[in-house]
């Protein structure tokens, strides 16, 4: 025998969980856009180089290893599909 919730108490603690996902990330990105813009505006030349030169230094590392996957994935391509024609091997998978 379980322990019966009341259908009210059970309809809050649905409803207040998708309320506070929906209302929390607008909050979150309208706060960081204005802060990272205002601060970006106000500063001088070479803070905002320094800005361009860190995302430049940052994207480097992801876009070089989806490169990297990229040309290993398509240069491996037809290894696997192509039959063993090696006399060697004795078995027939």
């Amino acid at each position: 025998m379980g322990i019966r919730i009341r259908p009210t108490l059970r309809s809050i603690t649905i409803t207040l969980p998708v309320l506070v996902a929906l209302v929390l990330p607008p909050l979150a990105f309208s706060q960081g856009c204005a802060l990272c813009y205002t601060q970006a505006a106000n500063s001088g030349a070479r803070l905002i180089q320094a800005l361009r030169n860190g995302i430049v230094i940052l994207i480097i590392p992801p876009v070089s290893m989806c490169l990297g996957a990229m040309v290993l994935a398509y240069r491996k391509r037809n290894q696997f599909g192509q039959a063993n024609t090696h006399a060697e091997s004795g078995s027939d998978w």
